[in-house]
C-alpha cells in the first residue's frame, strides 16, 4: 500500500476535551486502540491518511488509554505491546497529523453508542469521514459494530470506511496474535506482523554486577510485569542515542544464580560507557535458546561464549 506525502505539519497530541485546532478541523478519522501499530493497523491508518489528502483535510488518530481491556480488567495484567508514549511515537512516523487520546473512563465506557457517533465523532470532532478496522466495536456494552457505525454515518452524513483483515500467510494480524507469538519466543513472527521488531524501553537500573565478573557486562531493566515475553536468550538491538548497538540479551529469572524477578538483561557488543538512569531501547530480533540452569561459573561463560556468536550471526 502506498501513501501520499506526509504532512509537514508537526504531529499533534490533542488529550483535551474541547474543540480541534483550527488546523486539524474536519478530520479524516482512523480509530482503535492501536497497541503495536502493527501492520493491520497501519492498513487502517494509510486508509485514511490517503482519504484525508484526496479531500485536503488532516488525517487523524483517535485511540484510548488506558487500554479498555485494562479499564474493564483491571485485576488481569494487560501485556501492552506499545505503551502510550511508543504507541504515540509509532502514530506519528505513520505520515498522520496527529492522534486523538480519550482518556477511557466510566463516562466513555458507558456511553452509548449512538451518543458515540453524536457526541463524539460529529459533536465534537467534526469528523468529515472514518475509517475503522473490520472488528473495531464501540460504545456501551461494545454495541456499536462496523455496520452500525455504517449505517450510523450515512444518518449523520459522514462516509465511513471498514478496512478488511489483513493476512498474514493466510493468519489475521491482532494484537493478541502477536502477544501470542512474543509468549512462545517466536520473534520473528511479531517482527513480521508488526512490520518492525518488538522493542520495550526502560530504565537502565543497578544490578548485581555480575556479569561484569563473568566477562559480560549487561545493561539492567525491569519491564512491565504483565510482559509475557518468553523466558530466554536473544538476538537484540540497543537504540542508545539514536544508534542501534547489536547485543544479545537475557529475559528472565536467572536460575543459575537466584530465580528472582524476571530482568532482562543486555550484553552490548564492543561498547563501552554508564548507562545507569538512562532510558534505552531494545528491539528483539531472533530468539536463541530458553533460560537454562548451569551447574559452574564456567559451564555458563562458555554458554554465554556461544549466544554471543550466535546472536552475531543472527544479527550479521
Amino acid at each position: 500500500m502506498t501513501h501520499a506525502a506526509a504532512s509537514s505539519h508537526p504531529f499533534r497530541i490533542l488529550r483535551e476535551a474541547g474543540p480541534l485546532p483550527v488546523e486539524l478541523a474536519r478530520p479524516v478519522i482512523a480509530i482503535g486502540n492501536f497497541d503495536g501499530v502493527h501492520r493491520g493497523h497501519r492498513a487502517v491508518i494509510g486508509t485514511a491518511i490517503d482519504q484525508a489528502r484526496s479531500l485536503g483535510r488532516p488525517a487523524l488518530a483517535l485511540t484510548f488509554e488506558p487500554h479498555p481491556r485494562a479499564f474493564f480488567r483491571p485485576e488481569e495484567p494487560m501485556f501492552r505491546l506499545t505503551p502510550d508514549p511508543m504507541k504515540l511515537r509509532r502514530l506519528a512516523e505513520t505520515g498522520l497529523d496527529g492522534a486523538v487520546v480519550l482518556p477511557f473512563d466510566a463516562a466513555l465506557a458507558g456511553l452509548e453508542a449512538e451518543a458515540f457517533v453524536a457526541d463524539l465523532l460529529v459533536g465534537r470532532l467534526g469528523v468529515s469521514m472514518v475509517v475503522a478496522g473490520y472488528d473495531f466495536h464501540f460504545g456501551k456494552g461494545r454495541g456499536g459494530s462496523p455496520i452500525y457505525l455504517r449505517e450510523a454515518g450515512k444518518r449523520h452524513g459522514f462516509p465511513v470506511e471498514i478496512v478488511p483483515p489483513l493476512l498474514d500467510e493466510g493468519a489475521q494480524i491482532s494484537s493478541s496474535v502477536i502477544r501470542a507469538a512474543l509468549a512462545q519466543g517466536r520473534v520473528e513472527q511479531a517482527t513480521h506482523m508488526l512490520g518492525a521488531p518488538w522493542a520495550v524501553e526502560a530504565e537502565v537500573i543497578h544490578g548485581d554486577k555480575r556479569g561484569r565478573e563473568l566477562g559480560y557486562p549487561t545493561a539492567n531493566m525491569r519491564l512491565d510485569p504483565a510482559v509475557t515475553l518468553a523466558h530466554g536468550i536473544y538476538a537484540v538491538t540497543v537504540d542508545i542515542d539514536g544508534i542501534a548497538h547489536k547485543g544479545v540479551a537475557s529475559f528472565g529469572r536467572r536460575p543459575t544464580f537466584d530465580d528472582g524477578a524476571p530482568r532482562l538483561e543486555s550484553f552490548i557488543f564492543d561498547f563501552t560507557g554508564d548507562l545507569y538512569g538512562r532510558v534505552l531501547t531494545v528491539a528483539f530480533h531472533a530468539y536463541l535458546r530458553p533460560e537454562l540452569k548451569f551447574d559452574s561459573i564456567d559451564a555458563l561463560i562458555a554458554q554465554m561464549d556461544i549466544d554471543s556468536a550466535r546472536a552475531r550471526a543472527a544479527l550479521a
